[in-house]
């Protein structure tokens, strides 16, 4: 073929039409078309979504969202985790009016291109209610495509690095004495990490469940009470004492929850340095996060954070770097399994491991998205642990077991957690005034504190 008609042929179309029928002009103006994927099944017949629903069920008085996304393949669904505590209602709202309509009719294999769709749809983005929303149907998704392939979900990831992921327990007390004993116990019971935290007397302490904390009625609310100068003075002569009295045979963590000023939060590190400690969590609020590169000039202390992370801008530099030791993020709260698998890839590069937001107010399906990820990614950290109460077992089959302290996949296809609609039913949202709102933490003289 002569030069002019070779440059004819690719003016006129035909020699792109020839490399990739995909880029025709039908195509480019409508998308990609749901019929031309269906090679990409490996001959499995095309499978549409047909329908989204919201569960929700507080089945111990832990207002949970769980999204089942339906098929076009009788029988087969996935469940993902939606769940924002705080804001519940919000977040079935954004699955049922936005979501559900945007995905039905959509090629449930597709779970990239539908959640990059969905990321956009509302123009605004990085949100915790419309994220959450996002997460209830990927994680649904990537449970479908592992029971189609008759696979643990982990397995679609690239199989196991590990036989369990290790968890950390929660250790508390009223005085020093109360949290080495409640550490003594989880090592008994196979622990090798735990987290310490205890009562400031007089005072409402993050994670010591305080008992005589001070408390003011005014206008109604009940008033929490907390300043930081005697948290601050109290916790490096905690770790001092669990330390002497220990030894080194646990790894011992902290969790400051961002709630003493920055400045204060860099001289507690320095002071804690000394005990080794796993990791120092939450050390600033994500609003303070440029504080991060003082703490790392000041302090060789492992720190972890982002549990209230949103936004990709709130990691991508801690990340990269190194301003951090280990990434904690709340897998349904940054977009589902999806997400927090380019999260993993990303602190894999930099040394940083991960340690996924685990607590009580995380469905057993998120917690088994948790799971996934756990066994998958070559940097995985630790997970913070949790029991699952007979009310959940019963709403919620297949929920992951602890033993020895680490966490167990079931081996089922997907996420292996199933759930008994018509039990769930039985366990409504518990009434409240506030609607599950977190309760306000204020200093002495009324000054709200985060969080």
């Amino acid at each position: 073929m002569r030069r002019r008609d070779v440059l004819k042929y690719i003016l006129t179309g035909a020699a792109v039409e020839c490399i990739n029928p995909f880029f025709n002009s039908k195509v480019l103006g409508e998308g990609l078309k749901q019929e031309d994927t269906q090679s990409y099944s490996k001959g499995l017949p095309q499978l549409k979504i047909t329908d989204v629903k919201t569960i929700l069920t507080a089945p111990n008085r832990i207002r949970l969202v769980v999204v089942k996304v339906m098929t076009s393949e009788p029988g087969l669904y996935g469940l993902g985790c939606a769940t924002f505590t705080q804001r519940p209602l919000a977040v079935a709202t954004a699955i049922e009016k936005y979501l559900k309509p945007f995905v039905i009719g959509k090629d449930a294999d597709q779970i990239e291109d539908i959640w990059q769709t969905s990321f956009v749809s509302s123009y605004w983005r990085n949100g915790p209610v419309l994220n959450n929303a996002m997460s209830g149907i990927d994680m649904a998704l990537w449970d479908i495509k592992g029971k189609r392939a008759n696979m643990p979900v982990y397995q679609l990831l690239g199989g196991k690095c590990r036989f369990a992921a290790d968890t950390y327990a929660h250790a508390s007390g009223r005085d020093f004495q109360e949290v080495e004993d409640n550490v003594r116990r989880y090592m008994e019971d196979g622990y090798r990490h735990v987290r310490a935290q205890v009562s400031v007397s007089g005072y409402s302490t993050y994670g010591a469940g305080s008992r005589k904390a001070i408390r003011q009625k005014e206008q109604g609310e009940i008033k929490r009470i907390f300043d930081p100068s005697p948290y601050v003075r109290i916790v490096p002569k905690l770790f001092e004492h669990l330390r002497n009295k220990l030894g080194d045979e646990v790894e011992l963590l902290h969790d400051i929850h961002e709630r003493i000023p920055p400045i204060m939060a860099i001289n507690l590190a320095k002071r804690l340095e000394q005990y080794r400690l796993f990791f120092l969590e939450d050390p600033f609020a994500p609003e303070d996060i440029g504080y991060f590169k003082i703490l790392r000039q000041q302090t060789s202390i492992p720190i972890a954070m982002g549990e209230l992370f949103n936004n990709p801008n709130e990691w991508i530099d801690l990340i990269s770097n190194r301003l951090i030791d280990f990434i904690r993020v709340h897998l349904s709260q940054v977009g589902g399994i999806s997400m927090g698998r380019k999260i993993a890839a990303l602190s894999e590069f930099f040394g940083i491991r991960t340690a996924w937001h685990g607590p009580g107010d995380v469905s057993p399906v998120g917690h088994a998205a948790n799971l996934a990820l756990d066994l998958a990614c070559y940097n995985f950290g630790i997970q913070e642990r949790v029991i699952f109460q007979e009310e959940t077992q019963d709403v919620f089959s297949g929920c992951p077991v602890i033993k020895n302290g680490y966490m167990y996949a079931n081996e089922k296809p997907g996420l292996g957690i199933d759930v008994n609609e018509k039990l769930a039913a039985k366990y409504p949202f518990p009434p409240d005034e506030l609607e599950g709102s977190w309760r306000p933490i204020r200093k002495s003289d009324g000054t709200v504190i985060r969080p």
